[in-house]
C-alpha cells in the first residue's frame, strides 16, 4: 500500500513505515532509549531526504515521550524545578540548532553535516558503550563488588556560582551546568533529530548527581518539551516536518515498544548495553561507507522554487 509523503516528495509503502516504527519501538522498549538516533539514520538510508527525516523524527520523539512523562508525573518522579532550567537551556540550544540547520541547508552542506555528525557522534558513543559493557561483563565474572561513585556525592560542578536548591532532587548546585547540559542536547537534537535522553540521563547522574528516583522522569520531560519546540521551529522555519511520515512511525513505535519491554526482561543489563553498542557502531559504519564509497548516481535533479539557491 503506497502512500505519498507530501513534504518528503516520495511514495513509500505504508506497512514499511509502520514496520520501521515498530522495529525502533521494539529497540526502544528493549534498551530503554528514545530511538531517534536510530530512526533518523534508518529513514535516510531508506531514501527519505535528510532534512525531512531529521525534522519529522523530532515530532515522533516528542509524541513518544509524552506517555512516559505523564506516567512519571503521576508517580512524582519528576523534579519540575530542575526540568525547568534544563528546558530553558534546551530551547535556546534548539533555536540555535535550527538556525544552523537552516544555514547548512542554504549552503548545500546539510547532508554532509548530518552524515559526519552521526558518524562522529554514534562512533564515539558506541565505542564507549561497548568498552563499558565489556568491562561490566568481565567484572560480573569476578567475586569482588565494584565501587562506583553514587548520586549525592560532590564534584567540581557543585562549586560553581549561581547555586540553587532543588528540593525534589535534594541538590544544592549551580544552574549553569544544568542549563549548559540542556543547551548542548538541544543543539544536537535539532541538528540530528534525536531526543538525547541516552546522553542526558548519564549526564544528570554522573555530573549533577541527580537521584535515580527522578532522573528518568526529568529527562523525559526535557525531551518532550525541547523536541516539541524543535518540531514547531522546523515546521515554521524550514517547512520540513512531514506529519504523515511522523504519524505512521508513531503508530508502529507504540506497538513495538510493548514487545521490546517484554523481551528486555530476559537479558541482563550488561548484555543489553553490549548489544545496543554493536547496533550503534553498525549505524556509524554505514554512515562511514556512505561518505567513502562512490554513489551509484553522483548527480541528481530537483525542481527549485523561485529565488531558491542551487
Amino acid at each position: 500500500m503506497q502512500i505519498y509523503l507530501p513534504i518528503a516528495e516520495i511514495s513509500v509503502n505504508l506497512f514499511f513505515l509502520v514496520g520501521i516504527g515498530g522495529a525502533i519501538g521494539f529497540l526502544s522498549g528493549l534498551f530503554g532509549v528514545g530511538g531517534g538516533f536510530l530512526l533518523t539514520p534508518l529513514l535516510i538510508f531508506s531514501g527519505v531526504p535528510s532534512p525531512v527525516a531529521v525534522a519529522s523524527v523530532t515530532g515522533q520523539v516528542a509524541a513518544a515521550s509524552t506517555s512516559g512523562a505523564l506516567s512519571y508525573w503521576r508517580r512524582g518522579g519528576i523534579d519540575l524545578q530542575l526540568a525547568m532550567f534544563l528546558v530553558m537551556g534546551g530551547v535556546l540550544g534548539a533555536a540555535l540548532g535550527v538556525w544552523i540547520f537552516d544555514l547548512l541547508r542554504f549552503l548545500g552542506q546539510l547532508d554532509l553535516a548530518i552524515s559526519l555528525g552521526y558518524l562522529i557522534f554514534l562512533g564515539s558513543i558506541g565505542t564507549l558503550m561497548l568498552i563499558e559493557a565489556v568491562r561490566s561483563l568481565i567484572r560480573s565474572r569476578k567475586a569482588g563488588p565494584v565501587q562506583r561513585r553514587l548520586p549525592g556525592q560532590h564534584n567540581w560542578v557543585h562549586g560553581l556560582p549561581l547555586r540553587m536548591r532543588f528540593k525534589r532532587s535534594k541538590l544544592y548546585i549551580s544552574v549553569l551546568p544544568v542549563m549548559g547540559i540542556g543547551f548542548l542536547i538541544g543543539i544536537v537534537g535539532s541538528l540530528l533529530g534525536i531526543g538525547g535522553g541516552f546522553i542526558l540521563v548519564p549526564a544528570l547522574v554522573y555530573i549533577l548527581r541527580v537521584p535515580g528516583a527522578v532522573v528518568i522522569g526529568t529527562s523525559l520531560l526535557h525531551v518532550l518539551a525541547v523536541m516539541a519546540v524543535t518540531c514547531v521551529l522546523h515546521a515554521t522555519l524550514n517547512q520540513s516536518v512531514d506529519i504523515l511520515l511522523a504519524f505512521s512511525l508513531m503508530v508502529g513505535s507504540v506497538v513495538g515498544a510493548q514487545f521490546g519491554a517484554s523481551a528486555g526482561q530476559y537479558l541482563r543489563g550488561d548484555q543489553l548495553r553490549a548489544l545496543l553498542a554493536l547496533i550503534v557502531l553498525g549505524v556509524a559504519i554505514r554512515f562511514a561507507l556512505s561518505l567513502l564509497l562512490t554513489p551509484e548516481d553522483p548527480f541528481s535533479m530537483a525542481v527549485l522554487s523561485f529565488g531558491e539557491s542551487i
